[in-house]
């Protein structure tokens, strides 16, 4: 989308799963090029998408950092809210003609906040562009040495916090489950019964990061940042 020449561009950034070694190198030149920079959460500091950035690049902590606080609840009035409040922050900066870098956990296509945001400033003819990052699942992956895919094996990514129930693994194929934290013993029940190979990273590639190699590994008090794996059994070659 062409955006009015006289406003800023916003721009969504993934900063990769957690090691600042992962960020790609255009997410740290629009942080060294741009002054703005929206941090999810009360304090920008505190944030673990700033502190991943901060370290590949420390100039960050000179910018400008403006706050985006999106509470985590169900209601779909109070989450409309509080993301139009957030477009319009990021508009006031936009109207002035600066651009506007977004920090985003991970990727920022794969359930990112900062899409219900692009949403409503693209809908009003703002320019917004998408940065990618390295995917969670794709580090964890590679930290617990699997292969996502093979062949014509499919892979499905999906939000177990919406998917702990039998059933959810209908489809042949690979399974990625994201969001699972809140319901771990549910989705450890559903795994169990699966049949699958399971691995999870808890933390990747933080400094607190945990690695699991099968379901009863799996703590029931797995933390946010825990991403499961699920892969079919290979029948045997021989």
């Amino acid at each position: 989308m062409k955006k009015n020449n006289t406003r800023g561009m916003a721009y969504g950034v993934g900063v990769g799963p957690g090691d600042p070694e992962l960020m790609t190198l255009k997410a740290c030149r629009l942080i060294r090029e741009n002054d703005v920079i929206a941090v999810p959460g009360k304090v920008p500091q505190d944030a673990v998408a700033y502190k991943i950035a901060v370290q590949a690049v420390p100039e960050l902590a000179e910018k400008e950092l403006v706050p985006v606080y999106m509470p985590m609840v169900k209601d779909r009035d109070v989450i409309r809210e509080s993301h139009a409040k957030v477009a319009d922050l990021l508009k006031s900066y936009l109207d002035s003609g600066r651009n506007v870098v977004y920090l985003t956990l991970g990727d920022s296509t794969i359930y990112c906040t900062f899409s219900y945001i692009q949403h409503i400033l693209e809908a009003d003819g703002y320019g917004v562009e998408l940065v990618s990052g390295i995917p969670s699942f794709c580090a964890a992956a590679a930290r617990l040495g699997v292969s996502l895919t093979e062949w014509n094996e499919s892979l499905h990514v999906m939000p177990a916090l919406h998917n702990a129930h039998e059933g959810a693994l209908e489809w042949p194929g690979n399974y990625v489950l994201m969001k699972s934290a809140s319901r771990i013993p549910e989705v450890k029940k559903m795994l169990a019964e699966s049949g699958y190979d399971v691995i999870a990273a808890e933390n990747c590639s933080m400094e607190n990061e945990k690695l699991y190699r099968s379901v009863d590994e799996i703590p029931d008090d797995a933390g946010y940042f825990t991403l499961i794996i699920a892969k079919e059994k290979k029948e045997s070659s021989i």
